[in-house]
């Protein structure tokens, strides 16, 4: 073997681990040969390493990336413009589309099934269209336009040129083209732009499923923002250790590059295909296009991306069925998980409890009102959920205070104190029952409210006071607290009411920092009918909070009805209970007691 053969050969072996790497991570550079056991060992250690250490997020290092990848590209670029000049600077004619014709009127059928593989040469780009939900549109266009695509039609065509002076390289004419004395810091560069890549994908696929949740279309999982400047950067730890696991199986399954290869292209021609045709559906809902501009489009998209889609059929068996199935698993998850969610909150919805039944009950809505507040959760922010009537048509009594609580996650990095709870009364005040809307900001989800009673009990007494004083603009039975008070006013309201709230025995008021004594025999103070029946109300919720709280979560299970299809059965039954059991429930930020929590369940079928 001539030396010049020895040193590529083992250029080439080293490059293996960098491909491995970048083809699992879902961005493909080349695809090289695999090697040995080593090479997928190391592999299989980067992609571990890389993996653990998304929950640091992307703020400290993120700004080597575009220096990475820009260097990367400029240094192929480079390359291809170095091996066009030294070998054939003809085969710049390749651009010419009557070159085309005559490839495929030549190689007929097999040159038709070869578009599978020529796939393979664009596939990776579309990460930067992954990142739009981070970088403006602008910014993507630019970089594709300027850099991406000029760099990659010169490294192309420096490889077609130097193949055709060296056509027994064509297996690895990516390494074997690079000169000498730039390969090491080629390789390095290579590297670290395949590190960056794995990781924008990995990023993107955290965006996606973000999207997802927030459309009702994914289980609830545990959202960490690791950046308080930029919104987009997040980390889902359950998502993050799946990608691992595929893609090490990936990694360790598929020995053979055309199975990488075959299994990654079918699943970019694929996004391709429902890119093009939910953009038809935005060029026709949303921008109102004229359909002749929609029909020449989608026309023109569809005709090259199906002759790309009928070569990759053909790849289906040699790799491309993993891809397949991951979608597949991933539609039916999202699939059942929309389709059960939906029909919980329509359930919900269509059963609330009407005020005129809250009202025909009378104040102690037909049971036996004990001393205490119950905290009762719920998804709607207005109305009385129907779990509530099941409740108290089950059992003998209900507290003397009930809360209805409803929590929100609002786009905001964090929601001040002053401004998280929105208080609403139901119904008169002789029945005691208030609504409290806890809104969060994607921060705030990440740590457990361990005041979280105390300062809704807060809000509560400032809500009583605040709706004493607008008694006389409203005659309504129904009070809404927005927050609009500032801290200082909510002070005021407390030291006012300190000064204020006496009586004939030693009482005490709750303010937002502390207990504070009032003694009667210090202060006398006359007070008008409506203030007493203020003070009444406040001695009467903070003798109920002494007496006990008890936190009420409701759990509608929803189940197939027995004349539905086996399928349906499997999914509500067994697919999305399964799914409802793992996901995280809106009561893990509080920290409720378990021997004060009390769970409320009914059965709906579906």
């Amino acid at each position: 073997m001539p030396p010049h053969d020895s040193v590529t050969n083992e250029r080439s072996s080293r490059f293996n681990n960098l491909r491995v790497l970048s083809a699992s991570g879902g961005i493909k550079v080349d695809h090289p040969k695999m090697s040995n056991d080593v090479v997928v060992l190391v592999a299989v250690f980067i992609l571990v390493g890389l993996f653990s250490m998304q929950h640091y997020g992307t703020d400290k290092v993120g700004w080597l990336f575009a220096p990475v990848v820009l260097l990367w590209f400029l240094m192929i670029g480079g390359v291809g413009i170095f091996n066009i000049y030294k070998y054939d600077s003809s085969v710049l004619k390749a651009f010419s589309p009557v070159y085309i014709y005559r490839y495929f009127k030549r190689a007929r059928k097999d040159g038709w099934t070869s578009l599978g593989g020529i796939m393979l040469s664009i596939t990776g780009t579309e990460a930067l269209f992954a990142d739009l939900g981070h970088f403006p549109v602008s910014a993507v266009q630019l970089a594709f336009t300027v850099i991406v695509f000029p760099c990659l039609l010169l490294a192309y065509s420096g490889q077609a040129a130097y193949l055709m002076q060296n056509k027994e390289h064509v297996i690895d004419a990516f390494y074997r083209s690079i000169p000498d004395g730039i390969y090491w810091p080629m390789f390095v560069v290579a590297t670290l732009a395949a590190i960056v890549a794995s990781q924008a994908t990995i990023s993107a696929t955290f965006s996606i499923i973000k999207q997802a949740l927030a459309l009702g279309c994914f289980p609830r999982v545990k959202v960490v923002h690791t950046s308080k400047k930029f919104l987009g950067q997040i980390y889902i730890p359950d998502m993050n250790w799946i990608l691992m696991v595929l893609c090490i199986a990936a990694t360790a399954g598929f020995r053979n590059k055309s199975q990488i290869g075959n299994a990654y292209g079918t699943a970019v021609v694929i996004v391709m295909l429902v890119t093009t045709f939910l953009m038809t559906l935005i060029m026709l809902l949303v921008w109102h296009c004229h359909w002749i501009i929609v029909l020449i489009f989608t026309g023109f998209s569809l005709v090259v991306e199906c002759t790309y889609f009928s070569a990759v059929l053909f790849k289906v068996d040699q790799g491309g069925w993993v891809s397949l199935m991951i979608s597949a698993a991933f539609l039916v998850i999202m699939y059942v998980w929309h389709y059960g969610t939906i029909k919980r909150y329509e359930f919900e919805m269509h059963s609330k409890v009407s005020m005129a039944w809250i009202l025909g009950l009378g104040p102690s809505l037909g049971l036996v009102r004990v001393p205490g507040i119950g905290l009762v959760y719920t998804e709607l922010a207005s109305g009385v959920p129907h779990i509530f009537s099941h409740f108290i048509t089950n059992l003998p009594a209900i507290h003397s205070v009930v809360v209805f609580v409803c929590v929100k996650y609002l786009p905001v990095y964090t929601v001040p104190e002053e401004e998280r709870f929105l208080v609403k009364r139901i119904g008169p005040k002789n029945f005691h029952m208030f609504r409290c809307v806890a809104r969060y900001g994607y921060k705030d989800l990440h740590k457990k409210d361990d005041e979280f009673e105390k300062k809704l009990f807060d809000n509560l007494f400032t809500f009583v006071r605040l709706e004493s004083m607008m008694e006389g603009c409203s005659d309504s039975d129904e009070y809404s607290l927005y927050g609009q008070e500032t801290q200082q006013s909510r002070d005021f309201l407390l030291k006012d009411n300190v000064r204020t709230y006496t009586s004939s025995n030693d009482l005490s008021i709750s303010s937002v920092d502390s207990i504070v004594p009032a003694k009667s025999s210090m202060h006398k103070t006359v007070t008008s009918p409506g203030r007493q029946t203020e003070f009444d109300e406040l001695e009467f919720l903070s003798s109920s909070r002494d007496a006990g709280v008890v936190h009420i979560l409701g759990n509608t299970v929803v189940r197939a009805s027995r004349e539905s299809r086996i399928y349906k059965k499997i999914a509500i039954d067994y697919i999305y209970a399964f799914l409802r059991k793992i996901c995280r429930e809106n009561s893990v930020i509080f920290n409720v007691p378990h021997e004060s929590l009390l769970n409320v369940g009914q059965v709906f079928f579906v």
